[in-house]
């Protein structure tokens, strides 16, 4: 099947091969022909499948018709993240460059006026995170009324970031006569019960079970110590032993992104860090120099995990395993795009056997060991001792004399033995004997003030 037979009109088609894809995927396939009918839809998909693509292109059909009031959006795409919000803008300028279409991103770390000046004049399509759409429309500056298309994307994700509350609040100010259009990469029973309560009669398309991962990607596992610079010896000596084109590499805390990032800039690699701290403008300055090649590895957070349709990604290292085992699919899926063929390597830890166990669960399938060249391998089955928890420092093993030191600090000095007669040193002699003779008045010495005469005279 070629996208020539899914309906799409001829101005999407010409932008499409223009853009040099021929045929669609399963997901497009599927999903594009109900949406142009205008039934909702429930897409399940794993990443990296062109879930993008299923609603932009007949989207750009159905609104090529009619126009947009001010600040009255006619359709609606909420995203989890700005990264994924940006991504799908993309893609409307790009299939959309023959239609005259509005559009307008409603993301944080980008200006209230100018966002606002854009609803102002009229949107087509609004695509938003739902905090920064929230705080438009309790401003006044935004009514939700007239959207004809509501696009709920990477539902899932959502509900991992807590956005489903403002999700639910969202939709509740939508007009009920809509299409909506609901993906997720996973269908958890908290997932399929939030579908159930937005849609109505979807048409459920489901490419291939939601715990898999791509055909294309070859994944690998290397188990080492959990000393930090033996990890980031490890993550060297991969890249250097693979044939790298570009690579991401996730951490799961973002003070690890920075940190890593800088060690591989110190030892010659050309790295940059992403993650969620970072202003909007120099979170797609990076972007722009990853994609542009101008910087090979980009270390970044789970920010970057979903949305970032980058198609020749050749790598991708997990320098953490995630703690929530779906992580591991999508950060995987940013390789092996499009069909090419990629490479997921993990560093895993003894003190990962939980996380690892779980993402072993999640996929069905234990990830192929390998061994580092120059590192030895470290036991799965046996954490170190004396750990300060996940990711803590170990502690260096300590020589035998200062163990001595500290035992002999802490043993009572010997009490020497009593002599019979004390040594005498010229002081008197302390003891806690009491006194035989009594005390009468004050003793020995008289006050100066009790030995001055007394007044005789008489007051005048």
């Amino acid at each position: 099947m070629t996208f020539d037979d899914l309906g799409l009109s001829p101005e999407v088609l010409k932008a499409v091969s223009e853009a040099g894809y021929t045929e669609p995927t399963p997901i497009q396939e599927q999903a594009i022909p109900f949406v142009l009918m205008g039934r909702d839809v429930l897409g399940c998909a794993q990443t990296g499948t062109g879930k993008t693509a299923s609603f932009t292109l007949p989207m750009i059909d159905i609104l090529a018709s009619g126009r947009a009031k001010a600040r009255m959006p006619r359709s609606l795409i909420l995203t989890p993240t700005r990264e994924l919000a940006t991504q799908i803008a993309e893609n409307f300028e790009v299939y959309g460059k023959y239609h005259k279409l509005s559009m307008a991103l409603l993301i944080g770390g980008v200006s209230f006026d100018d966002q606002l000046s854009k609803l102002d004049r009229g949107v087509d399509v609004l695509i938003a995170t739902p905090g920064r759409l929230l705080d438009h429309f309790e401003r006044g500056g935004l009514l939700l009324n007239d959207i004809k298309i509501l696009v709920i994307d990477e539902a899932d994700r959502m509900m991992d970031m807590g956005f489903i509350p403002d999700v639910e609040k969202i939709v509740s100010l939508l007009s009920p006569m809509r299409m909506t259009l609901f993906f997720s990469a996973t269908m958890p029973p908290e997932i399929r019960k939030l579908a159930d309560k937005f849609l109505m009669n979807p048409k459920e398309i489901t490419v291939s079970p939601s715990t898999t991962t791509a055909e294309t990607v070859k994944q690998f596992l290397a188990v080492v110590d959990s000393t930090p610079w033996v990890k980031r010896e490890a993550l060297r000596l991969m890249i250097r032993s693979e044939k790298v084109d570009n690579a991401i590499i996730f951490c799961n805390r973002k003070r690890d992104v920075d940190t890593l990032s800088k060690s591989l800039r110190k030892h010659e690699f050309s790295a940059a860090a992403l993650h969620g701290d970072m202003s909007q403008p120099a979170r797609l300055e990076t972007l722009e120099k990853f994609k542009a090649g101008d910087v090979q590895l980009l270390v970044a957070s789970d920010v970057a995990a979903r949305g970032l349709d980058i198609p020749k990604v050749s790598h991708v290292f997990n320098f953490d395993v995630p703690n929530h085992a779906e992580d591991y699919v999508h950060r995987i899926g940013r390789t092996g795009r499009a069909g090419r063929d990629g490479r997921a390597l993990t560093i895993a830890t003894p003190d990962d056997s939980k996380y690892l166990d779980a993402v072993h669960h999640f996929i069905g399938r234990e990830i192929d060991r390998i061994e580092i060249e120059g590192l030895d391998e470290a036991d799965m089955d046996s954490p170190r001792e004396n750990k300060r928890g996940r990711g803590g420092r170990s502690r260096k093993p300590r020589d035998e004399k200062p163990r001595e030191k500290k035992a002999a600090k802490n043993e009572k000095p010997e009490r020497p033995e009593k002599s019979e007669k004390p040594e005498e040193t010229g002081k008197p002699e302390k003891t806690n004997k009491p006194r035989k003779e009594p005390v009468i008045g004050m003793g020995d010495h008289t006050p100066a003030f009790l030995l001055k005469p007394a007044r005789t005279g008489t007051a005048d």
